[in-house]
């Protein structure tokens, strides 16, 4: 099934990603237009400590105008390659530097419109080693057991679909 993309063009510019118009030909001929977010790569991080306890942050987002559970996550900078990211992102939200990280997976975010993709990464050996936060980051730090947080997510209390996804793969291969 050939779709094939006949012209892009930026329609916004934005601090965290851009939009573009697409024309794209569908596989019956027919033209159609799409909008795609077009977002730098992200992270996420799955912390585990010494005792076994998962690292989670609390924060306000304005998609879901609540705040919600999830591991710590950010944006791969310019020119810094996923691993770096994780490292400074584990550091930056939880304070903790990692002995060991190891990529787990990668997945699609919202391909329906967006081409962000997800590392998730397994953090491991932490130890105490802040970054400054982000100057808009409010976060709130919480550890639970996998026992916890199979408890947050049945009951509907962990709903931020890459932490969901990060945990799914590491139940998975681990």
């Amino acid at each position: 099934m050939n779709h094939a993309i006949k012209s892009k063009r930026t329609v916004f510019e934005g601090h965290a990603f851009d939009v573009e118009e697409l024309i794209v030909s569908l596989p019956d001929g027919r033209i159609r237009n799409y909008d795609l977010v077009n977002h730098k790569d992200s992270v996420t991080i799955i912390p585990i400590d010494e005792d076994g306890k998962f690292w989670l942050v609390e924060q306000y987002r304005m998609g879901s105008e609540c705040s919600l559970l999830e591991l710590p996550a950010g944006v791969i900078d310019e020119n810094e390659s996923p691993e770096s990211c994780a490292a400074r992102e584990v550091r930056e939200e939880i304070g903790m530097a990692a002995g060991q990280l190891l990529l787990i997976g990668s997945v699609y975010l919202a391909p329906g419109y967006s081409n962000e993709i997800n590392h998730i990464f397994l953090a491991k050996d932490l130890s105490p080693d802040s970054l400054q936060q982000d100057d808009d980051e409010f976060l709130t730090i919480q550890k639970y057991s996998e026992q916890e947080l199979t408890a947050l997510i049945r009951n509907g209390d962990l709903v931020d679909s890459k932490s969901l996804a990060a945990l799914y793969l590491y139940q998975l291969i681990f």
